[in-house]
């Protein structure tokens, strides 16, 4: 049977990788994929992964229907097997409820790639809709690691190497952007809440020791 199946976790863990690597697969074997994504690091209609790999994609535009683009593409004569949608935490939850409705008035399988949660720790509008429809979440395994070596489960964005926790939901970054720029840092849970990224710690790391005051 199709499923809607939807592969989370937290940036710098390979999810485009294995969006990419089932793009292959399928197409491989002559199958016709239908690739969406929005604000992908590449730019607009690519999906991209921090290996190197890229390929072009629909780019989603707000209020756009979904099942209505595939429906459109079929009706023209086109092929449609399965659906791949990255950077899915970034659709409207409609979106969401369009990609579940291909899979089940088209009965194509469609594969939904996206971090669950915000820099803030609150779930993605459409995330929080994959996890309510999906027939299957997967975590992904290949573990992103906070810089003390834990595993990375939260995203912070940070400014000048500073975390911020407030503004925009979304703001299109990269954990390989400089320090002064507005980027993204994975982050452990503790360190999550102390606020603590590797340029802080780092900071606090070179900052010399308080010496003792003694009486004279």
């Amino acid at each position: 049977m199709p499923e809607l199946v939807f592969f989370s976790g937290t940036m710098d863990c390979g999810k485009s990788t294995l969006a990419l690597q089932i793009e292959h697969n399928r197409s491989a074997r002559g199958l016709a994929g239908m690739i969406f994504t929005r604000d992908d690091r590449a730019g607009e209609g690519k999906l991209s992964s921090r290996l190197g790999l890229v390929t072009d994609a629909v780019e989603v535009a707000d209020g756009q229907d979904l099942y209505a683009h595939v429906v459109d593409h079929l009706s023209r004569g086109g092929r449609v097997d399965y659906v791949i949608a990255d950077e899915a935490q970034f659709l409207a939850p409609d979106q969401i409820d369009q990609l579940a409705r291909v899979v089940d008035d088209l009965d194509v399988d469609v594969y939904a790639f996206g971090i669950t949660t915000d820099f803030r720790s609150k779930l993605f509008p459409g995330s929080q809709r994959l996890v309510e429809l999906a027939d299957r979440v997967e975590v992904l395994q290949v573990e992103a690691l906070c810089w003390c070596g834990a595993r990375a489960t939260h995203n912070a964005r940070t400014v000048g190497g500073v975390m911020v926790v407030e503004g925009a939901q979304v703001v299109v970054g990269d954990v390989a952007r400089s320090a002064d720029e507005i980027g993204y840092e994975v982050l452990c849970r503790r360190h999550h809440r102390r606020r603590m990224t590797s340029a802080s710690a780092r900071a606090a790391a070179l900052s010399p020791d308080v010496l003792p005051v003694t009486a004279t």
